[in-house]
């Protein structure tokens, strides 16, 4: 379900971000520096940053009637050297047998296309100020396997706000059908939260584009990819790279864009010395509260500065979360009560939160505890007879079907019998009812009975049941005996 977000107090606005801090942090050098995205990649290549290869550059008209169009690859991206949010910009994602290059939404991409757009780059179209600008092709940044699933056509990228040497918030920008492919909010892409110690996502949200509004979503939309949780691969360097561009540059109040290639790991695609205030939603958190709590520190090392961003930050978000969102945010791993409403018998025990897993499954020994030692006797008279190491998928079908037509109804509470195919075999388990208290959270849910023992946790949770709760993967309490990856 959408919900709609409000948020003023301590809100940082664009009258306020112009006059406190990009016109007294960002001189006129560092601004022009940031404008420039060639002399901006060849700053971060001097001093070893990491920036997608440049491929090539045409900055006059008689450049572009010159320009071998043969010496570019298949996969390529076209940029304007001056441009502003991501306007101007041309993804090629292959090259068909005609000799047309193929655009994110399948169109073709005609070499007469390719040479009047860079036209208009040159002419200024998509320039900051509208003056005569430059074009060059880099390299595309080829998507992580981690994220192909929340992509559309497109590649994420991390904006991380850097301020005074410290990093003060970031979120996960994701691609959309809506948005063309493209990791922008205003065209209808994704932008998630980060926590700023852990690395992983909070709160996302996507425009409504024909109200304007931004929403609250816990999914990618048409899917059940929950948004929370993501992991973000290499969050130290990110932040540690991310400081190091501010210093390098001197841009004091920074915007730095970076893309996570599935081989060269993270790598900086903008810098932007006017960034946009939409991250301070995407956090549900006022940016101008983290600015002045680090203005005035005297950061001589990038390493303090993350040091002082993670300490600072961490966490932080989480209480307006659960105040916008009314939902609670959990570990993976939660204290939960389990219940049979036929018998009142309940059992309190340590459950595993699985955004992986869609429904719920508790342990044999677990249904027995609560009263439910019947149905598993009898499901395990009927499978006994099934050598379930060997019997297809089919098989198992017509099992599960037979059972429940013999046995649904007539046995209380019930609900359903299932075939399950995983890594471990195929499974036929019966599914009952059972309520779920949940950080205060009262759930009536279906749960299959897992029959393989040994297991660590004896009730993992779905994302079905999560509805009113959102996951933090590295949100560990009470001393728990595991280790989170």
């Amino acid at each position: 379900m959408l919900k709609i977000i409000k948020m003023s107090r301590g809100v940082l606005g664009m009258n306020s971000r112009n006059l406190d801090y990009i016109r007294l942090y960002n001189k006129k050098k560092a601004k022009q520096i940031a404008d420039n995205k060639l002399l901006t990649k060849e700053i971060l290549i001097k001093k070893k940053l990491g920036v997608s290869n440049l491929l090539a550059k045409i900055e006059t008209f008689q450049d572009l009637e010159n320009f071998d169009w043969k010496s570019l690859p298949n996969s390529f991206v076209l940029k304007p050297n001056r441009g502003l949010g991501g306007e101007g910009i041309i993804v090629a994602f292959g090259r068909k047998k005609n000799g047309n290059w193929v655009r994110s939404n399948g169109e073709d991409l005609k070499l007469e296309d390719l040479k009047n757009h860079i036209l208009t780059i040159l002419e200024g179209g998509y320039s900051i100020s509208g003056v005569f600008d430059s074009a060059f092709f880099e390299e595309r940044v080829q998507i992580l396997k981690l994220f192909k699933p929340y992509s559309y056509k497109g590649i994420p990228d991390i904006r991380v706000i850097v301020f005074n040497m410290v990093p003060v918030m970031a979120m996960l920008r994701l691609p959309t059908r809506q948005s063309g492919g493209r990791a922008n909010l205003h065209l209808g892409g994704i932008c998630a939260g980060i926590d700023m110690n852990t690395g992983v996502t909070t709160t996302a949200i996507i425009k409504n584009m024909s109200t304007q509004t931004e929403n609250i979503i816990d999914y990618v939309p048409n899917t059940r990819l929950t948004l929370s949780g993501i992991k973000i691969p290499h969050w130290n360097k990110i932040l540690e790279m991310s400081v190091k561009s501010a210093k390098y540059t001197g841009i004091g109040f920074l915007g730095v864009d970076i893309m996570i290639d599935r081989d060269k790991g993270p790598l900086i695609a903008e810098l932007n010395a006017r960034p946009g205030l939409a991250i301070q939603i995407a956090n549900l958190a006022p940016l101008k509260y983290r600015l002045r709590r680090v203005e005035g520190l005297k950061i001589k090392t990038s390493s303090r500065g993350v040091r002082v961003g993670k300490d600072l930050f961490g966490g932080e978000i989480e209480d307006d979360v659960e105040e916008i969102t009314g939902k609670k945010v959990v570990g993976v791993y939660e204290d939960v009560i389990i219940k049979n409403p036929n018998t009142e018998l309940q059992k309190k025990l340590k459950a595993k939160l699985d955004t992986g897993a869609y429904s719920t499954s508790i342990a044999t020994e677990v249904a027995r505890s609560i009263g439910y030692k019947k149905i598993i006797d009898i499901f395990d008279t009927e499978i006994k007879g099934f050598d379930l190491n060997n019997i297809s998928l089919i098989d198992a079908r017509e099992i599960a079907k037979k059972l429940r037509k013999k046995y649904v109804g007539n046995i209380n509470l019930l609900q359903n019998v299932v075939h399950v195919n995983s890594s471990n075999g195929i499974t036929i388990r019966p599914k009952v009812v059972i309520d779920l208290n949940i950080k205060d959270n009262e759930i009536r849910t279906t749960a299959s009975i897992n029959p393989r023992r040994g297991l660590r946790r004896k009730i993992i949770i779905g994302r079905k049941d999560m509805k009113n709760l959102i996951v933090d993967p590295n949100r560990i309490k009470n001393n728990i005996d595991f280790h989170i990856n």
